[in-house]
């Protein structure tokens, strides 16, 4: 599914901003404790009167004493009633919690991966099958405001049809992802070569805040091209710590027939086939004045690419995507359209579990067509 069939519908939101009441909230358990499970709990302390989380199943009562709302059993977190379950795990534990969840016949909202082998990732596509699991994944990062407007200039052909992309932005699945929504990609086999390569480089932050000691961090920066029947090629350049780095920046570059995008520059060819170069901007309100900052949305020329859905809110880029993709678990339970589905994410899982053994090894591998295709 691409962008166009993703955005939100503007009158969903046009209540809120008329101060309306929505007619019932978005409730969900979380399954699941720390970083990333926090998000979800923090989605709903934001957007009060359209999310509630009604319980969070942890493993210890140690745990369930230290969050809102906290119990150690599934099935007693499940009498509160919830819409769905969002299930942040490790990857170990993503399978046992699938089983049960298809038993008890709850839809789920599963972070990636949703499991830790090839082999698993076709068990978990026999499980859902046979259980007519009701099952998105949480692939929060085509909802991000820089990609989710990078896909509208691409969905509506301004630099032609895609040929190649360079992603050093996210890793594995999540770039996996990425690159198959910008190219266009379904489920073509690819070949694959990997390296990795070992740097250096100063230590700003990470998940704790930053850091100005000047400590040298030693990591291997991996690289990868992936070479799919259709044509079209995709460059992998990536190394963990750049979640949390000033001086290691992402980076992105995006080539079609009739143009490319380059981080936030854009140029192409108009009607006359002249080259024309212009920017996507992003629009912050509150940033040189006294009134409350949020994100409103990104523009280019004379139009917004995107717009954010919870607008008067201070949430980052993450907290918008995580939330947006609440509201899509929610419409597809009540329309069936799928925004990130089962069938994709384990595709994305399995291209970059592969390209991950072509990395660590050094080696040159093609794809197979696997049991969901």
């Amino acid at each position: 599914m691409r962008q166009a069939d993703r955005d939100l519908k503007p009158s969903f939101f046009l209540k809120l901003r008329k101060g309306i009441k929505m007619k019932e909230k978005i409730k969900y358990i979380v399954i699941g404790y720390g970083w990333r499970a926090d998000f979800y709990v923090r989605a709903a302390q934001m957007l009060p009167e359209q999310l509630e989380v009604t319980a969070q199943v942890v493993r210890t009562k140690e745990r369930a004493g230290m969050v809102e709302n906290g119990v150690t059993d599934l099935e007693e977190a499940l009498k509160t009633k919830p819409d769905f379950a969002v299930l942040c795990v490790p990857r170990d534990a993503v399978k046992g919690y699938l089983e049960q969840l298809a038993r008890l016949g709850v839809p789920v909202l599963c972070e990636t991966p949703p499991a830790e082998s090839i082999e698993d990732l076709n068990s978990l596509w026999r499980l859902a099958k046979k259980e007519n699991l009701k099952i998105q994944i949480a692939e929060q990062y085509i909802f991000w405001p820089l990609y989710a407007g990078i896909l509208d200039l691409i969905q509506k052909q301004l630099i032609g049809e895609v040929q190649m992309t360079m992603l050093s932005t996210v890793h594995g699945y999540h770039a996996m992802n990425l690159f198959r929504e910008i190219m266009g990609i379904g489920f073509e086999n690819c070949k694959i070569h990997g390296e990795s390569f070992r740097t250096s480089f100063t230590k700003t932050e990470d998940r704790a805040g930053f850091d100005y000691n000047g400590e040298i961090l030693h990591t291997q920066r991996e690289l990868a091209s992936l070479e799919f029947e259709n044509g079209k090629t995709a460059i992998y350049d990536f190394m963990g710590e750049q979640y949390n780095s000033v001086i290691r920046t992402r980076r992105l570059n995006i080539q079609g027939v009739r143009g490319e995008i380059n981080d936030f520059t854009v140029r192409y060819l108009n009607e006359q086939n002249e080259g024309m170069e212009s920017s996507i901007r992003r629009i912050d309100r509150g940033v040189l004045g006294n009134s409350g900052w949020y994100h409103l949305g990104m523009q280019f020329e004379d139009r917004f690419i995107y717009r954010n859905p919870f607008p008067h809110i201070r949430m980052n880029d993450d907290e918008i995507a995580v939330a947006q993709c609440l509201v899509k678990m929610k419409a597809y339970l009540e329309t069936g359209e799928e925004f990130s589905s089962l069938k994709d994410a384990l595709q994305d899982t399995y291209l970059s579990f592969v390209t991950e053994k072509c990395v660590q090894e050094g080696i040159t591998m093609t794809t197979e067509n696997q049991e969901w295709v």
